[in-house]
């Protein structure tokens, strides 16, 4: 049996065994699931919060604490809902040693580290405050939502605490409804970027961890009693299958309206006691599946007498088979590049608008004729999994455990565990995602291995039709005199997707004409990726012949090299080299060609191609001539 079908089976076993309470995989994570999950809102009525905001940085942390872990001095409280100003003109005994009112500004979403000269490498407390009136006050909910804060976020509303959250690439939401008033508001949110040994990621990446608020912030506005989350997805056996989640008051025993426009498929359920009603509609014959080729997406809308809450929804089935990947059925070859989350420019402050996002994806999709694209290292914003939708682009996504962790601390497992849970119940409509990671290159030890196995068994039970994956670091060998490469991971067998990170010929002993002799030894019963290669080069910086690393021909000719070593793996089936564009990355300060940036991008920071991204678009456009296309419908 296909590996995604056994696990569709244990989780539909499952779901009757609890006789038709929530699906198998929100059994499962029930205490990791977010209490508000505001699914779709960008199709609801909210309040952007973007803009100019004024902020303070706290480099020694006064205004959480005061020494010896007290609580911080009321005049370094940058939360309190006061008029500094005011109090000051009043001449009274009291001071105050910060005023969020007269502060500097600086562009909410958006780095810090791109916003002034002093904050580039600042990595701390910096204190953000947003003034705004609400658009309405009364008549329903409202809920504050934060696109993500990196790293933890402390969220006031007019003085008063509204909750905190950790992790610095997944949503977060807060209702806000009774703390609102009418006229002016107060918003501040204590943005900390300081990580350490119990941190996701730890302190320690190759790629700049940016602080502040990098993603929008909305007021999400809903009726009192609203659809939370809904869910709709294409089973293996022919069914559109999900869930519809209640909130509010009038949550139990309501009946909700499930309608795909465009095709004659609709269902009414009614929710339980918990708020939740299971969904199951046969899909029609004339439903046109998900692919590269035709990113088909459908308006799905959820309805009560109350609320309506729509989604574009894909639907295709992706399956391993021996050393397959099944799209719909039929083998695929991921032709992929990695991205990290930073916006063409001279200086990004990960501010991923849909511009961004389409600017980038773009070159993927049409200048490289790629289908795939690893979004690393760390859950991208929402906007970008919802273009790779719309563009027709296959998703790998990951959470930032990278290279270290504190392998045997429960509360670190629980992190990652949140960050995953987070992550999934984001994108889970999103046909694009196919593959969830659960790591990159970590040192196999027994504590490494036992964290990553709990990783892989907790997506798998939240998630019964992705595959999972992880990129593995290899070892090096000898085998008849020619130079060995083999995978030795026992994680290989918590896997659905073999992935490994390969430099030979950047980092190492071996020359660009010895890649192709070097022999690889690797499980051949899964399918394998080549999650990283790549090597270095500044943009238009040249050797005619090719023999100096940093140039451009010198990279082309690793790619040459590389391409020529892996195709002889006979169940390599995808490859996303490092990396589309040139990143920023604190541990690269070669005076000459990095200062501060990692160069392995394809193209420069500003999007000039190098020569290596004519060799793997030329690769790419031979290996898609070899592939069918075809629109297909359920059979």
């Amino acid at each position: 049996m296909k590996t995604l079908a056994k696990r569709a089976l244990i989780a539909s076993i499952f779901l009757c065994m609890t006789s038709g309470s929530v699906a198998a995989e929100e059994e499962a994570s029930d205490s990791l699931r977010p209490n508000y999950l505001l699914t779709a809102s960008i199709n609801r009525e909210r309040q952007s919060l973007s803009g100019a905001w004024t902020y303070s940085k706290d480099l020694y942390r006064t205004g959480l604490t005061d020494i010896d872990g007290r609580p911080a001095k009321p005049r370094l409280q940058r939360y309190r809902d006061i008029d500094v100003q005011s109090i000051e003109a009043a001449s009274g005994i009291d001071f105050l040693e910060f005023d969020m009112d007269r502060g500097p500004t600086m562009m909410v979403p958006g780095a810090w580290n791109a916003a002034v000269p002093e904050l580039r490498y600042y990595n701390g407390l910096v204190w953000f405050q947003k003034k705004f009136t609400p658009t309405r006050t009364t008549d329903g909910r409202a809920f504050l939502e934060f696109g993500a804060v990196n790293y933890r976020a402390h969220v006031y509303l007019n003085g008063e605490e509204v909750g905190t959250h950790e992790g610095g690439f997944t949503p977060f939401v807060f209702e806000v409804t009774d703390l609102l008033r009418e006229g002016e508001n107060r918003l501040v949110v204590g943005v900390d970027s300081a990580h350490d040994d119990q941190t996701i990621p730890t302190p320690i990446t190759d790629w700049d961890n940016y602080g502040g608020i990098t993603r929008p912030v909305h007021i999400v506005y809903t009726p009192r009693t609203f659809v939370d989350d809904a869910t709709l997805r294409l089973t293996p056996d022919g069914l559109l299958t999900g869930s519809v989640t209640l909130d509010g008051p009038e949550a139990n025993g309501t009946g909700v309206h499930v309608a795909i426009e465009g095709l004659d498929a609709e269902a009414d359920v009614t929710t339980g006691s918990d708020g939740q009603a299971m969904v199951s509609i046969p899909a029609p014959d004339e439903l046109q599946r998900w692919s590269p080729d035709a990113p088909k997406l459908y308006d799905v809308r959820f309805s009560t007498v109350d609320d309506q809450l729509e989604d574009q929804i894909g639907f295709r089935n992706i399956e391993v088979s021996g050393s397959d990947i099944l799209l719909n059925s039929k083998p695929i070859f991921l032709r992929g590049i990695a991205l990290h989350e930073e916006e063409f420019g001279t200086n990004p402050a990960r501010r991923i608008t849909p511009q961004a996002a389409r600017s980038l994806l773009g070159e993927v999709k049409n200048e490289l004729h790629g289908n795939y694209v690893r979004l690393s290292h760390y859950p991208h914003a929402r906007v970008m999994t919802r273009m790779a939708d719309e563009l027709g682009l296959l998703v790998w996504s990951e959470i930032p455990v990278y290279w270290t962790a504190d392998w045997d601390n429960p509360e670190v497992l629980e992190k990652a565990k949140r960050m995953q849970s987070e992550t999934y119940f984001r994108d889970r409509n999103r046909a694009s995602v196919i593959l969830w990671s659960i790591g990159n290159e970590t040192p196999v030890s027994e504590d490494r291995t036992a964290f990553h196995t709990a990783l892989a068994e907790h997506i798998k039970a939240l998630d019964a039709d992705r595959l999972v994956s992880a990129a593995l670091l290899v070892e090096g060998d000898e085998k008849n005199g020619h130079p060995l490469i083999r995978i030795n991971d026992p994680l290989v067998d918590e896997l659905d997707v073999m992935a490994v990170n390969s430099y030979a010929g950047w980092y190492g002993s071996n020359t660009l004409d010895e890649l192709p002799s070097i022999e690889w030894d690797v499980p051949e019963d899964k399918p394998l990726l080549f999650s990283e290669f790549g090597a270095g080069a500044l943009a238009g910086f040249h050797d005619p012949e090719g023999k100096q690393k940093w140039s451009e021909e010198f990279q082309a000719e690793f790619y040459r090299q590389t391409l020529s070593m892996i195709e002889k793996i006979p169940n390599l089936r995808g490859m996303s080299p490092w990396i589309l564009k040139d990143f920023r990355s604190p541990r690269r300060e070669h005076p000459v060609f990095q200062n501060g940036w990692n160069r392995k991008g394809l193209m420069s920071e500003t999007g000039v191609p190098k020569i290596a991204f004519g060799v793997l678009a030329d690769y790419y456009w031979k290996k898609m001539q070899s592939e069918p296309v075809s629109i297909e419908s359920v059979e």
